[in-house]
């Protein structure tokens, strides 16, 4: 049966609709008359002008033999075939390869290896991303390297989803262009979807093509497009997530790495000399934020303005109010490419889009955006959901959104635009109040003890907030909140919002000093302290005070802490706040025993105790016990301070307060080793350790490492030891705590010396000594010079040992810590002994001996007895010498410690028994 004739003006029409053009939007692209393309249409003109018909097919993006047929029918010749040639070439229509493609090696990889394991059943990729990525980009370039292995053909069809002024094209119509292109009679092809999926899968059916299907609106649209079988691959690009297609690959890029940017930017500039290691190009690649198409702006115009300054051009783009609006080549532009994903948007979503663009941090969830859009918590997160599927968002975490920074900066330029200011104000008042309100709830939970409830405070309860039932729950909160926080805290500042400043810098106060750094949180309650100084909120002020007092005590500031903690301590009282009182009197106390006053901090923590007790407060009067075990123990009062700790235990468990357990268990387990009691103390140290590794306690980790690496080195295991210490001081360093760094530094140092080390032992131990001398820390300077007067007889400078112990020993008594005097006292005998000078180094070790066992100390009772026989021997006393060393050994031995080891070899070798060679 003869094939029914095509007419010029029904293919003309169909084409047209196809196109979703309306006569007057095809006559406007196609640079002609209404009136030309009405009569075309209507029969009117049969015999169209060349020129007109290819403005005609230039409107219509027609290609290959599509393109030949309507001009085929044009000239009256409908049933003209096409050339071999032309079929051949219109098989392999994709774009020109981009020249200066960069990057993207291992989504090309990945796409490479994904199709060659999908030979003989076909595979879909879809590529996504944000506006601006280089999707297009991408899938042609990966076209082109993976062209030999289709060579039934390359087919490019590009979708419309994003086109201003065109409606997505009808998958109907994309399946006549398509079909055409591979040879399909346009006579043949048959009317209604269905039938024309039928023959296309028909006619693709066991051919190897490679079709490129781009700017897909929506999975409806692909999926009439998709080969039936075969070994086709099918490359999709969309500016959403396609979710609908069940078996594609989705390959979502991301903005380009801050290297390849660099070398995309210098690329395209094309200017002699521009490296991509050059300063202006880091700033310029980061202010386009390393997006593709941002970035070829600005090299555009670098590349035609060739008297621009590319460090001048960075400098504008840094200084710029409307930096999006600089991005723009001709009638291309950055602003414009993200327009058209906004406009796809229902009402709702774009509102919210505007007000995101509002948000002062880099991030958001469901909570935060459900208060800043005034909707409920489902409708908030409905609408994070729809912006993602638009690439409008990132989901760096589940949950979690992120604007890029220049689409960020347009959604604020068109709330600027679209929105009056008073909902700008609102909706940021929404904002601020509930994070002012959560923080407040989650500070809480995270604090050591009961804050002061502020006399300001959120004036309104947001109706959507997260349920923060513990610490854990409160912990992590604020540690996905922090970068949010932040920003609305220096928000609130830059506005002039001192209330918000005092209430948020209160609510984070527990995270700045569980996390740090503590340089910015002692700049943060500063700023908070005078804010509420000059409203005159003294109870906020006081609060402040106290928060800053701690900071720097933790810092080993002593002084700026005493005076911060004294002026709150006035407040306080003033106010008769007996909690404020209770809690600025317990850390007080922790300043006084950190700078050895401990009869004043002894004071300070019992009046803190009762007004706890008072106030019916079980965290303070935990907390206060736990110090005043503190004090007990560097006093040398073992028994009382292991019950006082065992006591805050006890409450911190009652509690379920973890961070308590946790502070508490380590100071048990350094008073364990303080009391030689080796293996309870690395048992307590490592529940501790795991507790504070449970919540990301920093600090304690530092501080539990510290005394574990203590352990290990009494018990012998000095590669163990140097590992925790190593732990310590990066964490220490990371924090800015120069006392965990000088601690960590002086134990390295005992083990460098007990190694043999002696030039590094000497290094550690003065540079732990001059930290400890400018934070006023006395009894870390006894320590180290304790240990520099062992090293200094070690290396034979008797005068620098004999200066160095004089000065430990002096600290020590001034402290009143027996444990560090009669260890100083041991040392002391020793260099006496080795100066032959008997009778002065048995008086030393018998002191030492006396101290020892009025704190039942064991290791400092087994050196002094040691040091005893050996003086035995040294003036001749051999019986009585092994008498005292045996009784030595039996007591390093029953505490396990490693001194053992080396006082056996020494009896061996007394007694004849040492192993010969």
């Amino acid at each position: 049966m003869a094939e029914a004739p095509v007419i010029f003006s029904d293919l003309l029409r169909r084409l047209r609709a196809g196109a979703r053009l309306t006569q007057e939007e095809l006559a406007s692209a196609a640079n002609l008359s209404r009136r030309t393309v009405s009569d075309l249409e209507r029969g009117v003109a049969n015999t169209p002008q060349k020129e007109t018909v290819r403005l005609l097919a230039d409107a219509l993006d027609l290609l290959g033999p599509e393109r030949a047929q309507f001009e085929a029918v044009a000239r009256g010749r409908p049933g003209q075939r096409v050339s071999a040639a032309t079929a051949a070439a219109a098989m392999r229509s994709l774009p020109r390869d981009v020249a200066s493609f960069i990057g993207r090696q291992r989504e090309l990889e990945l796409l490479a290896e994904t199709a060659a394991g999908a030979a003989g059943v076909g595979s879909i990729h879809v590529i996504g991303g944000m506006a601006g990525v280089g999707k297009t980009a991408f899938a042609v370039h990966a076209g082109y390297r993976l062209a030999d292995r289709f060579s039934d053909g390359q087919i490019f069809v590009l979708l419309h989803g994003h086109t201003p002024g065109r409606r997505p094209t009808d998958p109907a119509d994309a399946l006549v262009g398509m079909m055409l292109t591979i040879g399909v009679p346009a006579a043949q092809i048959p009317s209604g979807l269905e039938a024309r999926m039928a023959l296309w899968r028909d006619r693709v059916g066991g051919k190897r093509l490679l079709l490129v299907l781009d700017d897909a609106a929506s999975s409806q649209q692909v999926l009439p497009l998709l080969p039936g079988r075969g070994s086709s691959l099918v490359l999709v690009t969309s500016r959403r997530h396609l979710y609908a297609l069940d078996e594609a690959t989705a390959i979502s890029l991301d903005i380009l790495p801050p290297a390849e940017a660099a070398e995309l930017l210098t690329h395209l500039a094309g200017r002699a000399g521009l490296r991509p290691d050059d300063q202006a190009v880091a700033q310029i690649t980061r202010l386009c934020g390393y997006l593709p198409l941002a970035i070829g702006m600005v090299a555009g115009q670098l590349r035609h303005h060739p008297a621009w300054s590319v460090a001048r051009r960075a400098a504008e783009l840094a200084a710029a109010v409307d930096r999006v609006g600089l991005m723009a080549t001709e009638n291309v532009s950055v602003g414009a490419a993200f327009d058209l994903s906004y406009a796809n948007l229902t009402p709702g979503q774009q509102r919210l889009f505007r007000r995101l663009g509002l948000h002062p941090g880099a991030d958001i969830d469901g909570y935060a955006a459900a208060a800043l859009d005034g909707a409920d918590l489902a409708t908030a997160c409905g609408g994070l959901e729809a912006l993602y599927d638009h690439y409008l968002l990132t989901e760096p975490t589940q949950g979690r959104y992120r604007l890029h920074d220049l689409i960020r900066e347009h959604a604020s330029a068109l709330a600027a635009r679209d929105d009056s200011r008073g909902d700008r104000d609102r909706a940021t008042a929404r904002l601020l109040d509930y994070y002012q309100h959560t923080a407040a709830r989650a500070g809480a939970l995270i604090a050591r003890s009961t804050r002061p409830a502020p006399a300001t405070a959120a004036d309104a309860v947001p109706a959507e907030v997260p349920a923060l039932a513990d610490f854990e729950q409160a912990l992590a909160w604020a540690r996905a909140e922090r970068a949010s926080l932040v920003a609305c805290l220096d928000h609130a500042s830059t506005a002039g919002q001192q209330v918000r400043v005092i209430t948020l810098t209160a609510g984070i106060a527990g995270l700045l000093r569980r996390d740090g750094p503590w340089a910015e949180a002692i700049t943060r309650h500063t700023t908070a302290a005078e804010a509420a100084r000059r409203l005159g909120d003294r109870l906020g002020q006081a609060s402040a005070l106290t928060d800053l007092g701690e900071v720097h005590c933790m810092t080993g500031d002593y002084s700026a802490a005493a005076l911060a903690l004294g002026q709150a301590l006035g407040l306080y009282r003033d106010l008769g706040h007996r909690l404020g009182e209770a809690n600025d009197l317990s850390c007080l106390g922790l300043v006084r025993y950190m700078t050895g006053d401990y009869r004043a901090a002894a004071q300070a923590l019992e009046q803190a105790l009762g007004l706890y007790r008072d106030v019916g407060d079980q965290r303070g009067e935990a907390n206060a016990l736990h110090h005043v075990g503190i004090v007990r123990w560097l006093t040398g009062d073992y028994p009382a301070a292991a019950l006082a700790l065992e006591h805050a235990l006890d409450l911190y468990r009652y509690l379920g307060d973890r961070a308590g357990q946790a502070n508490t268990l380590l100071q048990l387990g350094g008073l364990q080793y303080t009391t030689d009691d080796y293996r309870a103390a690395a048992a307590a140290l490592k529940q501790a350790l795991g507790l504070y590794r449970g919540f990301g306690d920093r600090a304690g980790q530092a501080n539990a490492l510290t005394y574990l690496g203590q352990v290990r080195r009494m018990t012998g295991d000095f590669r163990a030891a140097i590992r925790a210490q190593e732990q310590a001081l990066d964490i220490d360093r990371d924090l800015g705590s120069r006392l965990g760094q000088a601690s960590a530094i002086h134990e390295l140092g005992i083990v460098r010396r007990l190694t043999g080390d002696f030039p590094a032992a000497i290094q550690a131990q003065e540079q732990a000594l001059g930290t400890y001398l400018d934070l006023g820390i006395r009894t870390g300077q006894a320590s180290a010079l304790h240990q520099l007067g062992i090293v200094r007889r070690l290396t034979g400078d008797y005068p620098a040992a004999a200066h160095a112990l004089d000065q430990a020993l002096g600290i020590y008594r001034i402290l009143g810590e027996r444990g560090g005097e009669a260890a100083a006292l041991n040392e002391t005998g020793t260099l006496h002994r080795v100066r032959d000078e008997l009778a002065e180094a048995e008086g030393c070790h018998r002191g030492a001996l006396k101290l020892a066992r009025s704190i039942a100390s064991s290791w400092n009772e087994a050196h002094a007895v040691a040091g005893l026989g050996r003086c035995a021997l040294a003036a001749g006393h051999a019986t009585q010498a092994k008498h005292l060393l045996r009784q030595a050994l039996e007591i390093f031995q029953r505490i396990g410690a490693a001194d053992a080891t080396d006082l056996q070899a020494e009896l061996d070798v007394l007694t004849g028994r040492a192993a010969v060679g």
